[in-house]
This record gives structure tokens, sequence and C-alpha cells, in this order.
């Protein structure tokens, strides 16, 4: 299959790459290079023996994007390509709404143009906001909390309406939790601009001594050891779920959400022991106030995509931080 990704060099889209180029797939990589370094191409040729093709260029250059999927004869599409920092979001809502939903109606017209009707939309577990019920499923209200998350929803809804509107469309949108870890080889990995915004790349520079210690953001909600506890899913077996979806959605028409998430719950403190063994090194830390709009606990139900997708996560914390440990000392 002649597969697109947009924004395939950033974190999980370059380990989607490894992944559907190892079964057999011929991937093609549209980056603006927004939140990414060109130099993972060549990581990914060390990894592969090959460098997947790749086109530097904006998803909303809709021009563009049919001369790729005409060219490569691109056969289904996985769209990474957009904004991801829900801080930055509330500080620049504008520029969330028009690369995030902007960009997906641009590149779905260029799509449309070209006959492709096939794709795999990169959405998250934001969606779902504040928890009426745990562990969410697929039929959980939807409520984000952020510009991000109402962009993924709407373009959740985006692709809902435009499936219904014609049967040939076959869509599938993965609500991720949270992934992390990188590829055993150390080569690819998460490569966060500044001071991390996600736990474990900061628990990953404190223990090589970039940062001093970690805060920890209260230790005083309603879980077993006071603090927050979230669905750490490990970016291999997240890559793993896009090829299963890929399968799934090739062959099944209409519009379909699956969970990707390991369905347990980590705390702070589980993965600063766990973080601690797999490097070794001590991990400094202190307890400071709670972050606003911060939930106590969210964690997913998987069972959906286990059984349509015949998905489910194999890699547990340990596995996670060890990864994550050797992509901070190799890079």
């Amino acid at each position: 299959m002649n597969i697109l990704l947009t924004g395939g060099l950033g974190y999980i889209g370059s380990h989607v790459a490894v992944v559907l180029t190892e079964a057999g797939h011929q991937v093609t990589i549209l980056d603006n290079l927004c939140n990414c370094k060109i130099e993972v191409l060549d990581r990914l040729e060390k990894i592969l023996g090959r460098a997947p093709a790749f086109f530097k260029g904006d998803v909303r250059d809709q021009a563009l994007v049919e001369s790729i999927l005409k060219e490569k004869q691109i056969n289904s599409v996985i769209h990474f390509a957009g904004l991801k920092a829900v801080g930055e979001s509330v500080q620049e809502p504008l520029m969330y709404y028009d690369n995030n939903v902007g960009g997906t109606i641009s590149l779905l017209k260029a799509m449309k143009n070209c006959e492709i009707k096939t794709i795999v939309f990169s959405s998250s577990a934001s969606v779902y906001g504040i928890p009426v019920y745990l562990p969410y499923d697929e039929e959980h209200p939807t409520r984000p909390q952020s510009p991000y998350g109402k962009s993924k929803l709407q373009v959740e809804e985006i692709l809902k309406d435009l499936s219904d509107s014609d049967p040939e469309w076959k869509v599938v949108a993965l609500r991720y939790f949270n992934p992390v870890g990188a590829h055993d080889s150390g080569l690819i990995g998460e490569d966060p601009a500044g001071v991390p915004n996600n736990l474990i790349p900061y628990v990953a520079q404190v223990a090589i001594g970039k940062l001093e210690k970690l805060k920890i953001f209260g230790d005083d909600y309603d879980t077993p050891n006071g603090t927050g506890v979230r669905d750490y899913i490990h970016v291999m077996d997240l890559a793993e779920g896009h090829n299963s979806a890929l399968l799934y959605v090739s062959e099944n028409t209409g519009f379909s959400v699956f969970n990707l998430g390991t369905g347990n719950g980590y705390s702070v403190y589980e993965v600063v022991d766990a973080f601690t063994s797999a490097s070794s090194r001590k991990i400094p830390y202190e307890i400071v106030d709670r972050r606003g709009g911060d939930i106590a606990s969210y964690y997913a139900n998987a069972q959906k995509a286990k059984k349509f997708l015949g998905w489910s996560a194999k890699r547990g914390l340990l596995q996670m931080c060890i990864d994550a440990w050797k992509w901070a000392v190799l890079h």
C-alpha cells in the first residue's frame, strides 16, 4: 500500500513510518518541520536501510498535497500534522484552529479531488475532557477543555460528516492517551523544544542532568498515592496500532473511533520509581501546587481496539522508561 504520512517526521509519525515500512508498505512523508528536525529522516534511513520519500511543505498547501498524492499514487493517508501543546493552544487559539482544522480541510479537499477516500486520523483522549466515569470508553461524552482538544474533536466531526455524505469514505480516528518511550535503537524518540511539557521527557532530562529536579504538581489528589494518574502507552505500541487501524480501515467503510491506550493508570510516583530503575539515577523532585485544569486520574478502556483491530498494548511502564532513557542518553 502507498501511504502518505502528514507530519510524518514528528514523534509519533516517525515511529509509525518504521512500523509501516517494516510491514511492507511504501511510505511518503509530508512535513513542514515546524515541530521536528530533518535529521529524523537520516535516522529513519539508519533504522530501515532506506529513507522514506520526503516532501517539505504544509498540509494547508492543497496544490502541493494533490501533486504528492498523484505522483506517489497514494492509496491511504495517515494524518498526524497538527499542533499539540495544550497550553499554547489556550494562548494562540486561532493558530490551532487554522493549522489543525484548516489543515485537515485542505487535506480532505485534496484527497477528494484525487479520489482517495481512506484516512486514519491522529486524534486525542483530550476530546473527552473531565471524566464523567472511568475508564474512558469511546461512548464517553466529549467535552474538551482546551482549543487543542476542541480542534481534534472538530476534525472528528468533519470526518464523520464527510463519511456520512459519501459512503465510499473509510475513516478511523485514533484517540491517543499518553505516548512515551522511543524506538529501541535509540535513534528516534520525543525531542521537545525547550523545557518538556510531558512527564517522562521531563524526568529523563532530570536524570541526565539537564534539569535540576522534577516538579510534581500536587500530591493530594484522590488517587492511591496522591499524585496524578495517567495512561502512558509506549510509542511503538501506538505505532503498531496504526498498522492495525490501516488494515481495518482498508476493509471497512464509514467512520470509526478507537482508543489507543494500555487500560492502566500510572501515578507520577510510579513513573519516578520506574525511571529510577531504568536509569540507575536518582530523580530529585519537589511537590508544588496543583496546576489549574489538571484532573486526578484518567485512563482508557481499550477493549474496542482489541475486538475490532486485533490490537492491544504489549509494553509496560518499565520498558517505556528504559527506551526513553536510551533515547535521552544517545541523542
